[in-house]
């Protein structure tokens, strides 16, 4: 999606009377609509948070839909849009922040919402890895943060006993992985003794916030649509020399993209699953073996004092179409002040396995004796909360990075197979990535 596309059919709109909120009679509810895109249990959860937004007054009727996945929620959204009946909500996952900040009068950002309808949004109240993801270069928040999770290294205790390794010890740098899995590869009991989900996002955009290092020019992205990847340098191609060396030996193997390895972990294959930290649900449902989760490995060569890591997951847009009253953002901002309530963001993070997205909301979990029950379960936060947001350590803001991050799976395939060196790997990563990023500022540009 880019601006030009998204406002191609503006001169279209119509049929925006069909709409609940343009029905709405004196003295009934206004109604309005969240398309959503979480399914299975996160979706009963959006389903629980409904219930109790719509029983918590009676002013509003929010209903929610599910779309199906992230890209196609965001690709319905953009029909609609163009056809003029656009939802009130949309959930759009964190990668498609970049994208939906150059959607232009398609989308009203969240400050803005909040300055016109009187509802209260402090950034400060959000913690910093989540607030640094969303927020403009002024500090403004231009989305409403929701779900959000972080990168973790999940690992098998009962797999690191059996190796001779402390299973109350896990790998703190990066060092100290590479030596575990190699011990792993020839005395722990999985077939596997390391591998990674989502490989870009968490071993090298992770890698970056973390040791402090910028993934592309622009402030990561953050200040121009000019930004050009920086990741063949000597950090990202030494990172990605790591992993060939270790698949090499028999410590690593990679097993797919995005969350694909996942079950790799939970079904007891690997010792060690680097992975999103809202997988603890399924790794609690399936796994036949102690576990635990552990910060993930830092490179104190680079960055002595590691910096927070940053966020996965999703954010809320709240949308413009022909004739959207008043009444119908007000409506919106009721939502988003439902949802940022401390015990409702405790409820979600615990009943989901995301992160609180608010410092209230940590603290109300934290005094509800969730972590003292669930041991590990403060790991996310406190890995966000670390050290100092910087630059680098913000997120990225990059149009079509779900585009740049398969053509970076691509490269880093290739060389895994031994059909390329690191360096040329991600030259090549680079080269193809700024491409895409030169045909998204023409296009934003319009």
């Amino acid at each position: 999606m880019d601006r030009r596309n998204l406002l191609a059919g503006a001169g279209t709109l119509a049929a925006w009377a069909a709409l609940p909120g343009a029905v709405r009679a004196a003295g009934e509810p206004t109604r309005i609509v969240f398309w959503h895109a979480m399914s299975a249990a996160n979706g009963a959860e959006i389903d629980r948070i409904v219930r109790d937004f719509n029983a918590s007054q009676s002013d509003v009727v929010l209903e929610a839909v599910y779309k199906g996945s992230y890209p196609e929620t965001l690709t319905a959204a953009i029909a609609a849009y163009r056809g003029g009946q656009a939802p009130n909500i949309v959930q759009v996952f964190e990668v498609g922040t970049g994208t939906m900040l150059q959607a232009g009068p398609a989308v009203k950002p969240a400050w803005k919402l909040a300055e016109e309808t009187g509802f209260k949004l402090d950034p400060s109240s959000y913690i910093p890895g989540v607030r640094g993801y969303y927020s403009l270069s002024d500090g403004k928040l231009a989305s409403m943060p929701f779900n959000s999770s972080t990168a973790v290294m999940w690992y098998n205790k009962d797999a690191f006993e059996k190796a001779g390794l402390d299973p109350e010890k896990p790998p703190v740098t990066y060092d100290d992985y590479d030596r575990a899995a190699r011990t792993l590869a020839s005395k722990a009991p999985t077939p596997i003794a390391s591998t990674t989900a989502w490989m870009p996002w968490i071993q090298f955009e992770e890698f970056a916030a973390i040791q402090n290092i910028a993934y592309a020019t622009e402030g990561d992205g953050y200040d121009g649509l000019g930004a050009q990847l920086l990741v063949n340098g000597k950090p990202f191609v030494a990172q990605l020399q790591r992993f060939m060396d270790l698949a090499k030996d028999g410590a690593f193997k990679y097993t797919g993209r995005d969350s694909g390895p996942d079950a790799i972990f939970y079904s007891g294959q690997a010792a060690i699953g680097f992975g999103s930290s809202s997988g603890r649900a399924d790794i609690v449902k399936n796994a036949q073996f102690r576990y635990a989760e552990a910060l993930l490995p830092v490179e104190p060569s680079l960055n002595p004092k590691p910096n927070n890591s940053i966020i996965g997951g999703a954010s809320l847009w709240a949308l413009n179409a022909p004739k959207r009253t008043e009444a119908e953002y007000k409506a919106v901002a009721a939502f988003y002040a439902f949802i940022s309530k401390p015990e409702q963001v405790a409820l979600y993070a615990q009943h989901t396995g995301y992160v609180p997205v608010t410092v209230a909301g940590y603290d109300a979990t934290e005094a509800s004796g969730y972590y003292a029950k669930n041991p590990g379960t403060d790991l996310p936060v406190q890995q966000l909360e670390r050290g100092e947001l910087t630059a680098n350590s913000r997120g990225l803001r990059l149009g079509r990075l779900p585009e740049i991050r398969a053509v970076i799976y691509e490269e880093i395939e290739k060389a895994l197979q031994g059909q390329q060196s690191a360096q040329t790997a991600m030259d090549s990563a680079v080269e193809r990535g700024n491409r895409i990023l030169r045909d998204f500022q023409k296009s934003a540009r319009g």
